[in-house]
């Protein structure tokens, strides 16, 4: 069967799911990952922790699908159906697995825990399963036949998804009788919105080719642009519109993959010998906690001040008194000063600093809500700018820490233009 044949559903289960307490990441992975063979996922549904209904929806989608992706409902507590409802839906005994067993006794010696009751109740798979290998977590996947329909269960935390999907993307493809030549190159920006890109691309690029496939999947803070084909044959026509894209917006590219902006400022101090240090306001170490959550940052980035309170400013970064009183702490002088004072104690050879307004409260009519003042550079070059969010707290500081990020990037790169969003934040 080729990919374009193949019927995909996917079952997603669990109480927190529909209550809304969890977010649901899980169908998009497994959409994302699929697309890589060109396979469309047919149909989605999800449903809570009720047995009735979970076997009626396992039972319909299985008669209609030719793959169905169950996620959820495999841990040891007394909510998770999934192995149990299957079971009954093929009708057939449910038993401790020995894979299972042995890789649930490997996982808590590895962590020096006993092996109870509870976890035990993961090993207990319905007869006839085939055990799809989890890396990371305790419970196993595992996969069985309903009548026509192959279905493959998969636990609901979302690390562990992604750890397995490769090897059932893997076993996928080899099962697919002409497996997709499908290519996806992604490209990670910041600074552009959806319609802006589009626009620009539309205006640009009036020819853009058809076997050339061109989506977009926008986030905060970055958005990805993404260019698929599906034969070899079209990848010289990627290659020209990605040098198109380059030349529209080039500077607001990141990288390709899964690259973030953290990842890509650490890469370029790292090319330099160079260290970067950050004096966080209204941020509240947000900026300091996208360079450490990338591995190996402590090569190029050793401290970090989050001084909130101006007393803080002063006794933490050296900010002056008088300034604070006559500027206000979101200052281009406060800023600069707070860059200053982390560059002298850190020892560093770069600085991002920031302090704002980030709301609800606190805004004034010269200094409004959403109103920042960045600095950023070296003791030499320091630069600074006034910009405004006016965006609910969370979306503010995310945006503010990513363009502190993304400016520290430009100087790097000796990017002297300003990038898009300048003129449309610009205070």
């Amino acid at each position: 069967m080729s990919a374009t044949e193949l019927k995909v559903q996917l079952l997603l289960t669990g109480n927190e799911i529909m209550s809304g307490d969890t977010v649901d990441s899980n169908s998009a992975l497994i959409a994302r990952r699929l697309s890589e063979l060109a396979i469309s996922v047919h149909r989605k549904v999800t449903v809570g922790d009720d047995r009735e209904l979970l076997a009626r929806e396992m039972a319909t989608m299985a008669d209609a699908a030719d793959l169905l992706i169950v996620n959820g409902g495999l841990g040891p507590t007394i909510d998770d159906l999934t192995a149990e409802v299957l079971a009954n839906v093929t009708g057939v005994g449910i038993a401790a697995h020995p894979e299972a067993v042995t890789h649930l006794e490997q996982w808590c010696g590895r962590r020096k825990l006993p092996l109870n009751a509870a976890n035990m109740k993961q090993a207990l798979l319905p007869a006839g399963a085939k055990i799809v290998p989890n890396p990371i977590g305790s419970a196993v996947g595992f996969e069985l036949m309903v009548g026509k329909c192959r279905v493959i269960c998969t636990p609901g935390v979302p690390g562990e998804l992604a750890a397995m999907l490769d090897g059932i993307v893997a076993d996928l493809a080899r099962r697919l009788e002409r497996p997709a030549q499908r290519s996806i190159l992604r490209l990670q920006t910041f600074g552009l919105g959806e319609s802006s890109a589009q626009q620009m691309i539309s205006d640009g690029i009036p020819d853009w080719p058809p076997e050339v496939e061109l989506g977009f999947r926008a986030g905060a803070p970055q958005m990805e642009i993404k260019l698929t084909v599906d034969s070899s044959d079209a990848l010289p026509a990627r290659q020209r519109c990605r040098e198109q894209l380059e030349q529209l917006f080039g500077d607001h590219i990141i990288g390709e993959g899964d690259c973030l902006l953290g990842e890509r400022v650490l890469e370029l101090l790292r090319q330099r010998g160079a260290t970067l240090t950050t004096a966080e306001s209204c941020t509240g170490g947000l900026i300091a906690s996208m360079l450490t959550r990338i591995p190996g940052s402590s090569e190029a980035f050793h401290a970090g001040f989050v001084t909130y309170a101006n007393a803080i400013k002063q006794a933490v970064l050296g900010v002056d008194a008088a300034t604070l009183a006559s500027e206000g702490a979101v200052s281009e002088a406060v800023v600069r000063q707070m860059a200053l004072g982390a560059l002298e104690r850190a020892g560093a050879d770069y600085a991002i600093a920031v302090s704002g307004i980030a709301g609800p409260d606190g805004g004034t009519p010269e200094k409004p809500v959403g109103t920042v003042w960045l600095a950023w550079g070296s003791r030499e070059d320091l630069r600074s700018c006034c910009l405004r969010w006016p965006v609910e707290r969370t979306l503010f500081q995310t945006m503010v820490a990513a363009a502190g990020l993304d400016m520290i990037r430009r100087q790097l790169l000796g990017l002297d233009s300003e990038p898009r969003y300048f003129s449309q934040r610009r205070a």
